[in-house]
C-alpha cells in the first residue's frame, strides 16, 4: 500500500520534474548534433566545464534556503584565486621540485579557503547583525571583493604557476575528472549537512519559519554566520578551480557565472525564500544547463544570446515557482456569482 504513495508522491515532486526535463534537453541535443554531442571528447569536456559554476550554485543553493542570497560569489571566487595566485607566482616557480610545489599549492589552497572564510564571515555579519537585506548587503560587498582583487592585480591575469596546479581543473583520477570529483564530493556533503545535521535542521526551519525558529531558541545570528561562511568557502573552491583550468587568476573571471548560479538554484526547486531545496534538485539543474549550454555552443548561438535565454529562463521559472499553477486552477475552480 505504501509503494505506490511513494511512488506517487516522487512523481509530483520538483526533482522528477527536472530528471524529466535534463533527460528532454540532452535527447533534444543529442538528436539536432549526434555525432558532435553524443561524441567522448565533448562529454569529457562537459565534464571538465560545468564544476566551475556548478559549486558556485551549491554556494548560492545554501544561503537560499535560509531566504537570504549571496551575490558576492564571483567576486569571492576570484579574490581567492588571486590571492592564491600572488602567493604562487611568489614563492612557487614553474622550475620547482614537485614536493615543494604541491607544498607552496597547498598553502595557497589553504589561504584561498581561509579569504572565502573570512569573506562569508562578513557577509553574515552585515545580514546577522546590522540588519542588512541579504541581496543588498552580498551585492556591496562582491563589490568590494572585486575591487581589492583588482586593485591586487591592475586588472590584468596573475600567471606563471607550476605544473601542479594544472592537476585541479584538467586532470583525470581514476578515468573521471578531477573537477567532476569535487563537484560531487562538495554536493554529497552538502547533502548530508541539509538533510542529516541539526544545523540542516535549523537552516530548513528559519527559511520556511523565522519566527517559529525564533521560538524554538535557534540561535539564528550564529546559524547565517555558518552559511555564509560555508557559501564563501565553496565560493574559494570554485575560485581554485577557474584558476586551474585556465592556469590563471583574473579579477573578472566567471562574470556570467552569477546569473548561472541563481538560476540553477532555482531551476533546481530551491525556495528562493526559504524553507525548501534538495541538492540533488541543484544536480539536475546543473546538467541541464551543461547540456542546454553545451548544445548553444554547437548552434552557434552567441555569449550575448545565451544571457538572453537564461535571464528568459529564471523569469519564467521564478514565476512558476510563486505562482504555480496550483494558484492558476484554485483561481479558475474559484465560484463565480451568478447573475
Amino acid at each position: 500500500m505504501t509503494t505506490p504513495n511513494k511512488t506517487k508522491d516522487f512523481t509530483k515532486a520538483p526533482e522528477f520534474r527536472l530528471l524529466i526535463i535534463a533527460v528532454a534537453v540532452f535527447a533534444f541535443m543529442a538528436v539536432l548534433s549526434p555525432d558532435r554531442f553524443l561524441s567522448p571528447q565533448n562529454l569529457t569536456s562537459m565534464a571538465f566545464q560545468f564544476p566551475e559554476f556548478a559549486i558556485l550554485a551549491l554556494a548560492m543553493t545554501i544561503t537560499m534556503m535560509t531566504g537570504g542570497i549571496d551575490l558576492s560569489v564571483v567576486g569571492v571566487s576570484n579574490l581567492s584565486a588571486v590571492i592564491a595566485a600572488i602567493i604562487l607566482t611568489h614563492f612557487a616557480t614553474p622550475e620547482m621540485a614537485a614536493g615543494q610545489s604541491a607544498m607552496w599549492l597547498g598553502l595557497a589552497a589553504a589561504a584561498a579557503l581561509c579569504i572565502g572564510a573570512i569573506a562569508g564571515l562578513i557577509n553574515g555579519s552585515l545580514i546577522a547583525f546590522f540588519g542588512l537585506p541579504p541581496i543588498l548587503a552580498t551585492l556591496g560587498s562582491g563589490l568590494v571583493f572585486t575591487g581589492f582583487a583588482i586593485a591586487m592585480t591592475g586588472g590584468s591575469a596573475v600567471m606563471g604557476f607550476p605544473e601542479a596546479v594544472a592537476w585541479l581543473g584538467n586532470e583525470r583520477l581514476l578515468g573521471i575528472p578531477v573537477p567532476l570529483i569535487v563537484f560531487a564530493l562538495l554536493a554529497f556533503g552538502l547533502h548530508l549537512l541539509l538533510t542529516r545535521t541539526a544545523f540542516g535542521l535549523r537552516v530548513t526551519m528559519f527559511g520556511a519559519n523565522p519566527l517559529a525558529a525564533l521560538y524554538a531558541a535557534v540561535d539564528i545570528n550564529r546559524m547565517l554566520l555558518k552559511v555564509y561562511v560555508i557559501a564563501g568557502m565553496f565560493a574559494s573552491i570554485a575560485g581554485l578551480v577557474i584558476m586551474s583550468r585556465a592556469n590563471s587568476a583574473k579579477a573578472d573571471y566567471g562574470s556570467s557565472y552569477l546569473l548561472l548560479a541563481v538560476l540553477i538554484a532555482v531551476l533546481g526547486g530551491v525556495n528562493p525564500y526559504g524553507g525548501y531545496g534538495r541538492v540533488v534538485g541543484v544536480v539536475l539543474a546543473v546538467l541541464s544547463m551543461q547540456f542546454l549550454s553545451s548544445g548553444l555552443n554547437m548552434l552557434q548561438v552567441s555569449n550575448f544570446a545565451r544571457e538572453l535565454i537564461w535571464g528568459v529562463l529564471l523569469i519564467f521559472v521564478m514565476v512558476i515557482n510563486t505562482n504555480g499553477l496550483t494558484g492558476f486552477r484554485s483561481a479558475l475552480s474559484k465560484p463565480t456569482k451568478s447573475s
